[in-house]
């Protein structure tokens, strides 16, 4: 006999991705999964690691093992995955994946009713490139956005404009959930903060991925000549990236004004912002629809760990802010605009504290409870839609009693 389910059951979800819980970008998967589960969701999320159950950050997950091989290493994980799933196919209401993994994963359709529901998440797009590589990964998301608009039950996005963005129908759209920040986890940052005293250097941190679209150079040198100006800022960068050889090249010459430091662990955070006063978000155009269309986990955790923040005034970043007077904004990615954000923020170094009090104020509707609770209602009203649907069937597809 089937499996049977009622909306009064836990859901019950299998959370596909590729992404290795030592990755920066895994506390979406991590820190949403313990929430899910704290709110009553069955999860099992599978991660690419060594084969095997492992608990990281207190989170329990099915690594399985992905060869570094490009292309065919992808391909053996997705085989391995979808054995697993096949095995299990009536312990899930729904198997939650993304654009990696939808040709690989929508064969499960094939299944009939009798399968759990296919919801694809979008949380990321490509920036056009001449790199082949980039470009070969565009035409396969472009592929699998066709074949999950035929073929998959639902979809989910990061935000509104993402599902836009990435023309998502409306009648496939399950819901959003952004991205989150574990609140608790970046307070301490916040009580062991020193603000700087009359004179002091003002400090700005920015902790990520180091690439020409985030116009970390143009605020180098905006720093450069605000110092020669008179005022006193030090600017910390934090990872790795294409730009790395750019950034420490300018750092060399400025006089320790700029240092550009390698990546940290995700716990080593909340460590580093304390010993700052400002966080640098990415600084994409203000009109960048791609950035417009994200959820940027960095202003999050800023916000979390009790500082102001210096960011272009995308809508990535004022959807979140609002009114809050605790963005100091740049209205252009160029030298001259950011040192003028610059001067605004020396201007009004004396009330850092009180603003960053306030941004802490304004992070609990970003954290990963938050999210986690947007995503469970996204995939429990998208079931509730889908047996509407199908008269006289359980979310699982199996007829009803």
């Amino acid at each position: 006999m089937d499996e049977r389910h009622s909306a009064d059951a836990p859901l019950r979800l299998a959370w596909v991705s590729t992404v290795s819980a030592s990755t920066l970008d895994a506390a979406t998967w991590l820190d949403t999964t313990r929430e899910l589960r704290n709110q009553g969701v069955d999860v099992v999320l599978i991660l690419s690691g060594p084969s095997g159950k492992h608990v990281y950050r207190g989170v329990e997950v099915l690594d399985i093992a992905r060869p570094s091989i490009y292309f065919l290493g992808q391909m053996i994980f997705y085989l391995r995955v979808l054995q697993f799933l096949l095995a299990r196919r009536k312990s899930f209401d729904v198997v939650l994946f993304h654009q990696k993994a939808a040709i690989w994963l929508l064969p499960l359709r094939l299944l009939g009713r009798h399968r759990p529901r296919l919801v694809m998440d979008t949380r990321d797009v490509h920036d056009p490139s001449n790199d082949l590589k980039t470009r070969l990964t565009m035409l396969w998301y472009a592929i699998s956005a066709r074949l999950v608009t035929r073929f998959a039950d639902g979809q989910t996005a990061i935000t509104p404009r993402m599902a836009e963005l990435v023309h998502i129908p409306p009648e496939q759209l399950w819901g959003v959930w952004p991205s989150g920040v574990d609140a608790a986890r970046f307070a301490g940052a916040a009580k062991a903060r020193h603000w700087p005293y009359e004179g002091e250097a003002v400090r700005l941190v920015y902790i990520g991925i180091f690439l020409v679209g985030r116009n970390l150079l143009p605020l180098c040198r905006a720093v450069h000549q605000a110092n020669r100006e008179g005022m006193s800022f030090v600017f910390t960068l934090y990872g790795d990236g294409a730009f790395r050889p750019e950034l420490e090249a300018f750092a060399s010459g400025s006089d320790g004004a700029i240092r550009v430091e390698q990546p940290v662990p995700h716990e080593e955070i909340p460590h580093l912002l304390a010993r700052a006063h400002i966080g640098v978000t990415s600084l994409p155009e203000v009109d960048d629809r791609k950035y417009e269309a994200s959820s940027p986990i960095k202003l999050f955790e800023y916000m979390a760990a009790g500082m102001p923040v210096l960011a272009t005034s995308n809508k990535c970043h004022t959807d979140v802010v609002g009114d809050g007077r605790y963005a100091f904004w740049a209205d252009d990615v160029t030298e001259e605009a950011l040192l003028v954000t610059l001067r605004q923020i020396w201007a009004d170094r004396a009330t850092l504290e009180e603003l960053g009090h306030e941004a802490q104020a304004d992070v609990h509707n970003w954290t990963y409870t938050a999210n986690a609770a947007k995503l469970k209602a996204a995939l429990i009203y998208g079931l509730h839609r889908d047996a509407c649907s199908q008269p006289a069937m359980g979310w699982m597809g199996a007829e009803s009693d």
